[in-house]
């Protein structure tokens, strides 16, 4: 049979405050156990909580950013439910009455743009985190993330591979990380990912029976976790069974997903109004003013850098990958007015040494001025492309700049005209027999002249006029 899958997606992103959604404690990664942590996070009885307000309007950035619909009023409500790692016995949650509603972004996969619509985004807090002893029968609750500020991101079902629910989660993830509101890190559980996944028969207007999958932490284990999903479906209907709606986990070694819990397992979590936090009233002017401080969105930065830059849209897609990235390559090119240039270095050598360190451009010692200056410095001639490739990795060891390097090092580029000719004079003399096999036609021994010549010059020699001048003289002698 021919099926048609079908994806939503379900993104829980953190929040990048200073303090938690409802107290003043840290949000902090990484602190000791329970140390972050106070009466009102830890549920003490008589504690109100009180609304973080940078929490709202981070919100309302990723909603402006998304295409979605502010809500003018919203609440919050309690959602119930027993577990070790949730002291109230209930998470502070939006239910029926979220801040946004009915939006869209637009993803590209091979060249074609689809249109995801997003249900809703809400504001949520954070449950704590349980560890698991492997050598006793113990289990340990930190509840440092207790209370940190979340926002869920549902899609709409509109995805039908794989690939596009990565290319979905990867544009939410640099959205996010570009408004600077969440830092993006999965494997901190900053950026976490549920999908529902069913399938149905080709031409079929009825859903089938979805699956949720969860516990998958990188963008390739979201799409490793639903191909295997859709596999796993197929091949129980295609075999007579059935799918059951169920919670699963994804174990990323294995490649497959296990089952957690089925239907009738599921929470019923009683959600009611929590009768301590009031709605959320926003109006036109606070929208007004989160809609001014959204900075330049990645798809809008990759459309500009094609059109003033003149680069390739594959160019532009990694250059504006990074937020960090984009500002350091438009300073290469606003210092040099190389852009293209400035692409492949960036993308290339730049790049190159960072990832062998695992390291951001943030950490990057080769500043945009001293790539700039050694861009200039390759179009005078100063240096060929080759050395400066030997240049660039002594500015990105030393953090120095390229003309300290060329003139410490002596690796300046010989240009002079004269220089070169007296050269290829006394290597032609040299080697008459090589000479006369190459005017009677054995043209590949031109290699061996330049190589002589690159040898005699300790590779200084610039290859451009070295190639000139040598053509003229051999076929002149």
């Amino acid at each position: 049979m021919d099926f048609t899958t079908v994806i939503g997606l379900e993104v829980h992103a953190q929040l990048l405050t200073k303090s938690k959604i409802f107290c003043s404690c840290s949000t902090t990664f990484g602190a000791s156990p329970n140390s972050h942590t106070c009466p009102v996070c830890l549920g003490m009885p008589g504690v109100l909580p009180v609304l973080n307000k940078t929490v709202v309007e981070f919100a309302m950035k990723m909603a402006l950013a998304t295409n979605c619909n502010i809500n003018k009023f919203s609440s919050f409500a309690r959602k119930n439910y027993f577990y070790p790692d949730l002291p109230k016995a209930y998470q502070i949650s939006q239910y029926s009455e979220p801040l946004a509603e009915h939006g869209y972004m637009d993803i590209e996969l091979d060249g074609k743009m689809k249109r995801i619509g997003i249900t809703r985004i809400h504001i949520e807090e954070d449950a704590g985190k349980l560890l698991h002893d492997d050598h006793n029968p113990f289990s340990y609750v930190d509840l440092n993330r207790t209370g940190v500020p979340l926002i869920e991101i549902v899609s709409e079902p509109d995805m039908h591979s794989a690939e596009e629910a990565a290319a979905y989660l990867r544009a939410l993830h640099e959205i996010l990380v570009y408004l600077e509101i969440c830092d993006g890190t999965m494997e901190e559980g900053s950026f976490r990912c549920d999908a529902n996944v069913s399938i149905m028969p080709v031409g079929s207007q009825e859903f089938g029976t979805r699956a949720e999958l969860k516990n998958m932490n990188s963008f390739r284990n979201v799409q490793r976790a639903i191909e295997y999903e859709v596999k796993r479906q197929s091949y129980l209907i295609e075999n007579g069974g059935r799918v059951i709606q169920e919670t699963r986990l994804w174990d990323a070694n294995a490649g497959v997903s296990n089952s957690m819990r089925g239907k009738e397992e599921a929470h019923d979590y009683r959600y009611f109004p929590d009768p301590d936090l009031l709605p959320v009233i926003v109006n036109d002017d606070w929208i007004a003013r989160m809609r001014e401080s959204l900075p330049e969105l990645p798809a809008a930065k990759r459309a500009r850098f094609i059109a003033d830059y003149e680069i390739p849209a594959y160019d532009a897609g990694v250059l504006t990958a990074d937020k960090r990235l984009s500002f350091y390559y438009e300073e290469v090119v606003r210092l040099s007015g190389k852009p293209k240039q400035a692409s492949n270095w960036v993308m290339g050598e730049v790049l190159r040494l960072l990832n062998e360190d695992k390291k951001d451009i943030s950490a990057c010692a080769v500043s945009p001025a001293g790539l700039a200056m050694l861009l200039e410095l390759i179009e005078k001639g100063t240096i060929s492309g080759k050395m400066a490739k030997d240049v660039i990795v002594e500015m990105y060891v030393a953090g120095a700049m390229p003309d300290e390097i060329i003139a410490t090092k002596g690796l300046s580029q010989i240009s002079d005209e004269s220089a070169i000719i007296a050269t290829i004079t006394d290597i032609i003399a040299k080697n008459p027999e090589q000479l006369e096999q190459f005017r009677a036609g054995k043209d590949k021994l031109f290699g061996f002249f330049v190589g002589q010549a690159m040898k005699a010059t300790g590779g200084k020699a610039n290859p451009a006029l070295l190639n000139d001048l040598l053509k003229k003289m051999l076929a002149a002698n």
